[in-house]
């Protein structure tokens, strides 16, 4: 079977954004190159993991190699608050994701692989086994040090921007109220 890869080297945007209300979020990874788009559906926590992996490779290249110059916060220039791009047409639904760094042009890669109806996904997978088939479909983009900085700090944001959680329980509240569960322990 032969792949379709959406493959975005240097891409102009590169983001995590949602659609939806708060608790009916549906969470994408988006990129564009001129007019063209690739849009996958993710996990909340996907997103998150990425953020956070994303940090931690950019902090360990900066102590592992001292000519490259990688900036410890987000370049005001390259904040991106927008929305993603409309339409948002999902490409589709992220199973696994796989996260690199090329040395060769100074990039971090991220690849992203749909969640195959035969194969178990893992909502916190950014590993793929080396046995598995083949993918049908996959994402792969390449962003610069400074733009991956971007990158997870916006998604961190976005996660983060979810419904408020209950003082007292720690479960997220709907627009429309909350009743905290019964402590199992009274």
């Amino acid at each position: 079977m032969t792949t379709v890869v959406h493959e975005f080297d240097w891409p102009d945007r590169v983001v995590i954004g949602t659609v939806g209300r708060p608790g009916e979020r549906t969470f994408y990874l988006q990129a564009r190159a001129g007019k063209r788009t690739a849009s996958i559906a993710m996990e909340k926590q996907q997103s998150a993991v990425l953020a956070e992996m994303i940090d931690k490779m950019l902090d360990e290249l900066v102590t592992a190699d001292d000519t490259l110059s990688i900036p410890a916060e987000v370049p005001a220039e390259l904040v991106d608050d927008a929305p993603l791009e409309q339409p948002v047409e999902e490409d589709f639904r992220t199973g696994s994701m796989r996260l690199g760094w090329d040395p060769r042009t100074a990039q971090l890669v991220i690849e992203a692989f749909p969640v195959e109806e035969d194969l178990p996904a893992d909502d916190d997978a950014l590993v793929v086994d080396e046995n598995e088939p083949e993918p049908s479909e996959m994402l792969v983009v390449r962003i610069p040090v400074g733009t991956a900085r971007a990158f997870a700090e916006r998604a961190r944001r976005v996660v983060a921007s979810g419904r408020p959680t209950c003082s007292d329980c720690g479960m997220p509240m709907d627009e429309d109220g909350h009743e905290c569960a019964p402590d199992p322990g009274t």
